[in-house]
C-alpha cells in the first residue's frame, strides 16, 4: 500500500511537469507506472493531467482490468499494456505529445539522435514507429518492432513515447529529446541541410564510454 501511495504522488507530479513544460495540452497524453506485482497505475480518459490528484489514478492489472478507481483509464492503455508485457525492466511510460518532436514527424524529418553525442549516449538511434489510429489496437501494433531494443520512440503524427525504470527517467527522456529536437531543428534552418550524423567510429567510441 505503501509503494502505490509514493507511486500516486510520484505520476502526479510528472503529469504536472508535463503540463507546466508544454509537453502536453488540455487532455492530451498519459502516463503509467507500476506499482506492485502485476498492477498498473494509470491516467484517467479526457483529463488534463495537469489537474489530476492522486485519487483520480486508476489502479489495472497487466490484462487492463480496473481494479481501483472510478474513472475510465487512457484510451491509449492499449499502448501501455504492450510495453510493460514486453519489456520487464520498464517501471514507467510516458506518452506526450511535445510540439517539436511531433513536429518531425509532420515533416517526416527522421530524428537523427546519433548528430548529437550526449543524445545518442542516452538514446541510441530514435525510430519513428508508423501512422497508427489512436486509441485502437493499431498503435501498439505499430510499435511492437521498436519495443525490445529501444528507450524512446516517436509515433508519426501522434507525439512521442519514453520508457523508464523510474517515472523521473521516463520524464526526463522525453525532456531531453524535446530539447535535442530544438537543437536539430534550428540546426536544420541556419545550414538549410538536415545535421550530419557524427562518423561511424565516433559512435563506436560514444558506445564504449560509461559517463
Amino acid at each position: 500500500m505503501k509503494e502505490e501511495i509514493s507511486a500516486r504522488m510520484e505520476l502526479i507530479a510528472v503529469c504536472q511537469k508535463l503540463a507546466e513544460k508544454d509537453l502536453i495540452a488540455a487532455t492530451d497524453g498519459n502516463v503509467s507506472c507500476r506499482a506492485g506485482e502485476g498492477r498498473l497505475l494509470v491516467t484517467p480518459s479526457g483529463k488534463p493531467k495537469g489537474e489530476l490528484k492522486p485519487i483520480d489514478l486508476l489502479l489495472l492489472n497487466l490484462h487492463g482490468e480496473v481494479l481501483a478507481g472510478r474513472e475510465k483509464p487512457s484510451s491509449e492503455i492499449r499502448m501501455h499494456l504492450e510495453v510493460y508485457r514486453r519489456r520487464g525492466d520498464i517501471a514507467a511510460v510516458v506518452h506526450a505529445h511535445p510540439p517539436m518532436l511531433t513536429a518531425f514527424t509532420l515533416a517526416g524529418i527522421p530524428f537523427v539522435s546519433e548528430a548529437l553525442p550526449e543524445v545518442w549516449l542516452t538514446f541510441g538511434s530514435v525510430p519513428t514507429a508508423p501512422y497508427a489510429t489512436p486509441c485502437t489496437a493499431e498503435v501498439p501494433e505499430a510499435l511492437a518492432p521498436f519495443l525490445e531494443k529501444h528507450q524512446a520512440i516517436l509515433l508519426e503524427r501522434h507525439g512521442s513515447l519514453t520508457l523508464g525504470r523510474s517515472l523521473n527517467e521516463a520524464f526526463l527522456r522525453l525532456e531531453k529529446l524535446e530539447h535535442a529536437a530544438r537543437i536539430l531543428f534550428f540546426a536544420h534552418v541556419l545550414s538549410k541541410a538536415p545535421p550530419s550524423p557524427l562518423p561511424a567510429d565516433a559512435l563506436e567510441k560514444l558506445q564504449k564510454l560509461a559517463c
